[in-house]
């Protein structure tokens, strides 16, 4: 049996009877996936029910990037789902370019459109690039899908070889995966991320995608860089040319707040545990903004080389998640037994920052019984393992 085409069974899927049998397929029990494909092959092509069933189970994966409304008139690759932009983090920085006076812009790498998409809802024009033939139809489909195709342009050819001069803003976002997982060497993107600063330099205004955990000094001195969370957690580097040169930026979704500086404070002195900590957003800390943070707060360091900020006021803060500490004690797992014995805890969060010793571990090595809830911060204080025990704090504890 010959090995069937994926563009061929791509296309299948936007005929008339795919896109019958995905509209069937969106309530779609995967647990019942044998039987669905048993039934649904007694009146359609065996090749178009796998695609088919394959489309849906990326639909319902993409649910949590699009949402449910985009996801299902959506198409996707499983690379897609895994690479796309998040699509609070595509409209964040749509309206970034907007506010820049952005008009049109090359989406380089463009993948299933995610960006593309954000983009052209914020009025954009858009030349979405991508080298895969499959992954270039399958953006064509999603602007189509939405509604889109006259704002978005899809071309498939080497992003190396395309002309933007026309455009007033370049977006790349290089493939960060190969055969054997993440790659955290930039130079090993795809295409590297020396040729994308170079096509960003060309244009007036440009955005590049970069991993997290880039380190600060290989960000050029021309470029801004702003890191990006969302619900807590650190979604995307991206390094902006045209903008404010050597800012540092922490942004958080979805409340939109935003920390920049270009003149990055000195390190905070390290003192004694106060009556509130203080754990600073990913995206901060990544954006090396601690110190700012813990001005706005009056606070200190509780170590030289933890990122935990401490204060005796609670003031309230978008950047850092609030404890009121009950409890300093060094690290000893019968006190901790001990202690939620006494306190009756049967609801205990575990969080840790600069300790070897696991959440999980904790928890399954104390018993907890009882109608109180704890949290304890596995740490160090000055040097030395240490556990704080404490509750998120209220407005009304201050």
């Amino acid at each position: 049996m010959g090995r069937v085409n994926p563009l061929d069974s791509f296309s299948a899927l936007l005929t008339d009877e795919g896109r019958a049998l995905l509209a069937g397929l969106r309530d779609h029990d995967p647990a019942q996936e044998l039987a669905t494909a048993t039934r649904l092959r007694r009146e359609h092509p065996a090749e178009l029910v796998s695609a088919a069933l394959g489309q849906a189970r990326l639909r319902q994966r993409a649910v949590a990037k699009f949402g449910a409304e985009d996801a299902y008139r959506m198409f996707f690759t499983p690379n897609g789902v895994e690479q796309s932009t998040r699509r609070t983090v595509a409209v964040h920085r749509a309206a970034r370019l907007a506010e820049l006076g952005v008009r049109s812009v090359a989406d380089l790498c463009c993948g299933i459109g995610g960006d593309a998409i954000a983009y052209a809802r914020a009025g954009i024009r858009v030349l979405a690039v991508d080298r895969d033939p499959l992954t270039a139809e399958v953006a064509r489909a999603n602007a189509e899908a939405l509604g889109l195709a006259d704002l978005i342009e899809v071309r498939c050819e080497d992003v190396t070889e395309t002309d933007t001069t026309s455009y007033d803003a370049v977006f790349v976002d290089p493939a960060r995966r190969g055969g054997r997982g993440r790659i955290f060497d930039p130079e090993a993107y795809s295409p590297p991320l020396s040729w994308a600063i170079e096509a960003a330099r060309k244009a007036p205004h440009a955005a590049l995608k970069i991993a997290p955990g880039i380190p600060h000094e290989a960000i050029p001195e021309d470029a801004a860089a702003e890191w990006i969370s969302d619900g807590g957690d650190v979604k995307e580097a991206v390094l902006w040319f045209g903008t404010e040169p050597g800012a540092m930026r922490a942004t958080l979704l979805p409340s939109g707040a935003s920390l920049s500086t270009t003149a990055p404070l000195p390190d905070p002195p390290v003192r004694p545990v106060g009556r509130y900590l203080y754990e600073p957003d990913g995206a901060v800390i990544r954006a090396h903004l601690v110190a700012e943070v813990a001005a706005e707060l009056d606070g200190g360091l509780i170590d030289e080389t933890i990122a935990y900020v401490t204060a005796d006021e609670l003031r309230p803060t978008p950047y850092a998640a609030a404890y009121e500490i009950t409890d300093e004690l060094p690290f000893n797992l019968k006190k901790l037994k001990a202690l939620l014995r006494e306190r009756e805890i049967g609801v205990l969060t575990v969080k840790k920052r600069g300790s070897a010793v696991e959440p999980e571990e904790i928890r399954r090595k104390v018993k907890l019984r009882g109608p109180n809830a704890a949290t304890v911060l596995l740490t160090r204080v000055a040097g030395a393992p240490t556990m704080l025990i404490g509750r998120p704090a209220k407005p009304a504890d201050g």
